[in-house]
């Protein structure tokens, strides 16, 4: 990671978060991510439970999110091989394209 992004950590601490519930939302101006800890595979209950971090951001850093992590996981599956998933690990993120 460049030196600009690094900080301090005294002036600044960051409190990591687990999630394993997505949901994505959004609108002509901006997209919403939502973030959630799901204990149960009941994504019915799951979207009952309030997200602990909600993202909100125009579409050009959405995208640059994705351009993001797409070259992150990249990198990931050169470094330790292909991440795969099933339907019940899908489950965990909600595809809303809608924008609901």
């Amino acid at each position: 990671m460049d030196d600009k992004y690094k900080c301090n950590r005294e002036e600044n601490q960051l409190e990591g978060r687990y999630a394993n519930y997505f949901q994505i939302a959004h609108n002509a101006f901006e997209f919403l991510f939502d973030f959630a800890q799901a204990y149960d595979q009941d994504t019915v209950a799951a979207e009952r439970k309030p997200p602990h971090t909600r993202i909100v951001t125009s579409p050009v850093y959405a995208k640059t999110l994705l351009l993001t992590l797409q070259a992150a996981i990249n990198q990931y599956e050169k470094t330790f091989g292909f991440i795969s998933y099933n339907d019940e690990q899908r489950a965990g993120s909600d595809g809303d394209e809608n924008g609901s």
